[in-house]
């Protein structure tokens, strides 16, 4: 029969994977404490950084229906668990583990998607999404104009044929 502290740490994961939309494993040895809190304040707008047991995190990540390779589940682990913009969180650790190479991101999960860890690199180099959707709109806004145009084009250039016509023949009236 489980532990009653061990079914809570399982349930406490299990809670964690099913709030967050993402999930970043990472191996933190060889950081020291001060390294971790000034990781885990980096990452507090849109994650929660979290040493876990790997055993615990599978059965909890089981539970919660997330697909963990057994290969990132080695070595001591600790989660990110991402409940804002997935790619602000990736972009936080990958920046911090190019200051610490003691830091090494195993994979993850997006969606209930498992990633590798060039995945997880493949997203952090997205550009965030509010630009993303200004860059869409600011597209959208394009196209519109260029119809707009186009509906456009053809009716000014009669008008200012017409109006060509009627000063020709104001200056040939004139004229006689």
């Amino acid at each position: 029969m489980a532990r009653p502290d061990k079914a809570a740490a399982v349930a406490e994961l299990t809670d964690a994977f099913r709030e967050s939309n993402a999930a970043v494993l990472t191996e933190y040895r060889g950081l020291t404490v001060a390294q971790l809190k000034t990781l885990r304040r980096s990452l507090s707008g849109n994650a929660t950084y979290a040493v876990v047991k790997n055993t615990l995190t599978a059965i909890a990540a089981k539970e919660a229906g997330v697909d963990i390779a057994d290969a990132d589940l080695a070595g001591p682990s600790a989660i990110a668990f991402v409940t804002g913009d997935p790619v602000e969180a990736a972009k936080g650790l990958r920046d911090f583990a190019k200051a610490n190479p003691a830091l090494v991101i195993k994979g993850g999960v997006l969606d209930g998607r498992p990633l590798t860890s060039d995945e997880v690199t493949k997203l952090a180099d997205l550009e965030s999404r509010e630009i993303l959707l200004a860059k869409a709109a600011g597209a959208m806004k394009a196209k519109l104009f260029q119809a707009a145009y186009v509906f456009t084009a053809k009716p000014a250039e009669a008008a200012r044929v017409i109006d060509a016509l009627r000063q020709k023949q104001d200056s040939e009236g004139a004229a006689a």
